[in-house]
Parts: C-alpha cells; structure tokens; sequence
C-alpha cells in the first residue's frame, strides 16, 4: 500500500491513543529508573500533537511531521521532546513535498528520524536507551526492504525487532542520561524510552497494514 496524508494522520491519532492507555505503565518503568514522568510527557506531547493537527491542516507528509515536530519540543519535558522533536523534524525533512510514500519511502524516513536521535542523544545500542529498540528495528526494515518486501511485512518485522530490543534493556546497566547516575542499580528494568519508542513502531505496523 501507499501511505499517504491520511494514512500519517491515522498512525499519529493511534499515538495519541496509545500513549494515552499506556501512560501508567511508562510512568511506572520511569519510576524505577528515571524521573517517573515519561509516561506523563508522552501522553501530554501526543495529545497536544492532536488538537494541533485538528486546528491547522497540513498540505504533505513533511510539513505534518515538522508540526509534530514542534508541538512535542514546546510542550514535553525532559530528554523525551527534544529526542522524539528530532525523531519527527528529521522525517518530515525526508518526505519534505511528498503527499504519498512508498515502502522505501518509509524506510528512509524512519532512517532519517533515527539518525537525528542518534545525533542528538549521542547513544549507541547498549546504552540502555531508546536506540536498543530503534536501532533493530531499523536493520530489520532495511534488510526486509531489500529483501523486496511488502511495507506491511517490513514493518512487521521492524517492530518485532523493537521488542527485542526493548526486552533486552532489561539486564543491561545504563551508560546514558539520568538512569545512568544509578550504575548497577538500573539492571534489571525495562528502559521506558525503548519501550515508548517500540510503540511508534508498532503502531506503524499496526495502522498501515492494509
């Protein structure tokens, strides 16, 4: 299938859904290891994300992402509006004009948004952040792509590898931002930010299926 501004507004609007109903839970994986505001911070973003779109149109992918973009940098706090800001500044720069994407069209834009996290945080896979989910998930969807397959199967497998990810924070001691202060004390808990960032994901396999 093709993805264009409806299909971008429909994965957005399912965001917003799904940080809403998991808000406790990232709040809760926050609270062990970070300020206990991600799920909070998240679910603020996205419903700001929301009434910004409802109030103001956007011709093409690029420019709804770049407003994504600028709600979620004015109105999240901590690490998570600057990392997810950049996530969606970078890919609405990817699609910058387009009002359709293909499944490399998609590919490359979660390529772009990745590596402008990667930039920003400085992290690598191991850290214990949220690259341990995205970093997967973005091999897993350049190998399917190349592998000519469908976007649906590309982002299956893409999401896969993000819960893989984000499963495998959980013996890992953290080397990056707050939950690092903690040294061996962060063993032993999910990252909240690898667990957020595998719900993008999955929401993108799970709206754009059909």
């Amino acid at each position: 299938m093709a993805v264009g501004n409806p299909e971008v507004l429909k994965w957005l609007e399912a965001l917003q859904q799904i940080y809403a109903a998991n808000r406790e839970r990232l709040t809760e994986l926050d609270s062990d290891i970070g300020d206990a505001d991600h799920g909070t911070n998240m679910d603020r973003g996205f419903t700001a994300v929301k009434a910004e779109l409802a109030a103001h149109a956007a011709s093409d992918i690029g420019s709804i992402l770049q407003k994504v973009a600028t709600v979620l940098i004015r109105s999240v706090g901590g690490s998570a509006g600057p990392l997810y800001g950049t996530f969606f500044l970078r890919a609405g720069t990817a699609c910058a004009g387009k009002t359709e994407m293909g499944a490399a069209d998609v590919v490359a834009m979660f390529q772009a948004g990745i590596a402008g996290v990667q930039q920003r945080g400085k992290a690598v896979a191991g850290d214990k952040t949220m690259m341990d989910a995205l970093l997967p998930a973005l091999e897993a969807m350049r190998k399917a792509s190349e592998g000519g397959r469908s976007l649906a199967e590309i982002l299956d497998q893409g999401a896969s590898a993000a819960e893989s990810g984000m499963l495998a924070t959980v013996p890992m001691q953290a080397r990056k931002g707050r939950a690092s202060y903690l040294g061996a004390r962060s063993i032993g808990h999910q990252d909240p930010g690898a667990t957020s960032s595998y719900l993008l994901v999955k929401a993108a396999a799970d709206t754009w299926r059909s």
